[in-house]
């Protein structure tokens, strides 16, 4: 049996892979934009829900990895980042699940074998290890993913 792992591209659109027990991966993204009269809290309980749901379906996460951004595009996008990540560690403390930030150069390194590849690189990237996927968020989760089953040493 394989550690059940999880990778998350933290932002208003998250992007997330999962490798289950079996080694079979799941992946796709999910949007934790405002709805109309939210509060600014709800994007943030939103998120925990949906974090304790994946939990529920994989049955346990044995290690959760999420990419590391030190530089935003803008103030409120620092924010939503800080807000999620703290929410995130929060969860994990709780549920006692090790997690670990990893710099996005190591996993677009991984993925691309270039620290500063752009969007469409990691995309192709992983649509050249079978995932069929268009969305960027979605393709940092799974280059996260792989780099993670490579340290875990349960191979690719």
């Amino acid at each position: 049996m394989k550690t059940t792992i999880l990778a998350l591209d933290l932002g208003t659109t998250t992007g997330w892979a999962l490798r289950d027990r079996e080694g079979q991966i799941s992946h796709g993204y999910t949007s934790f934009r405002p709805q109309r009269f939210e509060g600014g809290g709800m994007r943030y309980l939103r998120f925990k829900r949906w974090l304790t749901e994946i939990k529920g379906i994989a049955g346990d996460i044995h290690a959760l990895y999420f990419e590391e951004v030190r530089r935003h595009a803008g103030v409120d996008a620092a924010h939503i980042y800080g807000g999620l990540m703290a929410t995130l560690t929060a969860w994990c403390e709780h549920h006692n699940i090790p997690y670990q930030g990893v710099p996005v150069g190591a996993i677009k390194r991984h993925a691309t074998g270039r620290g500063n590849a752009g969007k469409d690189e990691v995309i192709a990237a992983m649509q050249a290890k079978g995932h069929p996927v268009t969305d960027d968020n979605e393709a940092d989760a799974l280059a996260l993913l792989h780099w993670a089953v490579q340290l875990q040493g349960e191979g690719e």
